[in-house]
């Protein structure tokens, strides 16, 4: 039997606010293959961001585990790279800088973490931009630079948390392509938290659709379309069911949850 890349076990969290408790999440389980691309989609207040907190080992579990390779996960670690809607990145240091910053911090050798940083800067399209400070790129260039951050120290697991959240629809989009078109390059094992249908749609291997209070797994939808997706892929048919069933998932949800059936609670017929 294979063993899962990220494992949740009936995971649970709690938070006290005040003499009050808010269960933010609620008896989770989920698999996640070897390098495989997972979307995680649901309503505000539904712990997607909780979720992958416990997973980078930002945050405990108040019940059940969380599991990579197998592990149990007791904090943060050098094979969960996590990248934030806010970008992170060092605004006294150049891109090239930044991306050698993990290196540096793991004493790589400097001509190792010169050339690595190198490749990972070219392969997200910033090599006329690697001497240049953060203030000096656009909001979808940070993005693409704290994502080649995370690349170059080399994990096998990227957490993302609505990376592309803040930027304008066009930018966006192109990120997302660029996005698959480096995970396609340097397979990792891919969570990636947002609140876009569409996005959740075109990114994934599979869609899972939290539902909030408590946040548990609603719907679990399979996007079985092939590699590398395409504008063409956007505008077919095919998409446009899958994200019909996600959009109907996420805001007409019935209070039943994936584990309650074999079929998906909502219909995928056009909205």
């Amino acid at each position: 039997m294979i063993t899962p890349k990220i494992s949740l076990k009936d995971v649970a969290k709690t938070f006290a606010l005040g003499k009050e408790t808010f269960t933010a999440l609620d008896g989770v389980s989920l698999d996640i293959a070897d390098n495989e691309f997972v979307t995680v989609v649901g309503p505000s207040g539904c712990g997607k961001s909780t979720l992958l907190n416990i997973l980078a080992g930002l945050d405990d579990p108040t019940e059940g585990q969380a599991l990579v390779d197998g592990a149990v996960v007791s904090g943060p670690g050098p094979e969960r790279g996590v990248i934030f809607q806010q970008y992170a990145l060092f605004p006294w240091l150049t891109v090239r800088q930044n991306v050698e910053f993990g290196l540096k911090t793991a004493r790589v050798a400097k001509a190792e973490r010169q050339e690595r940083a190198q490749h990972f800067v070219e392969m997200v399209g910033l090599e006329q931009f690697a001497d240049a400070l953060p203030k000096m790129l656009s909001g979808g260039m940070r993005q693409r630079c704290a994502i080649a951050r995370a690349y170059a120290v080399n994990p096998s697991i990227l957490l993302m948390d609505e990376p592309f959240g803040a930027l304008d629809a066009l930018t966006r989009v192109k990120l997302q392509e660029q996005l698959l078109d480096t995970w396609s390059k340097e397979q990792r094992t891919v969570l990636f938290i947002t609140h876009d249908v569409d996005e959740a749609v075109f990114l994934a291997n599979r869609v899972i659709v939290m539902a909030a209070r408590p946040g548990r797994i609603y719907d679990v939808v399979d996007v079985d379309i092939p590699y590398p997706r395409t504008e063409e892929f956007r505008l077919s048919p095919e998409f446009a069911a899958l994200r019909n069933h996600v959009w109907r998932s996420v805001y007409h949800q019935d209070g039943r949850t994936a584990a309650d059936s074999n079929h998906p609670a909502p219909s995928s017929t056009t909205a």
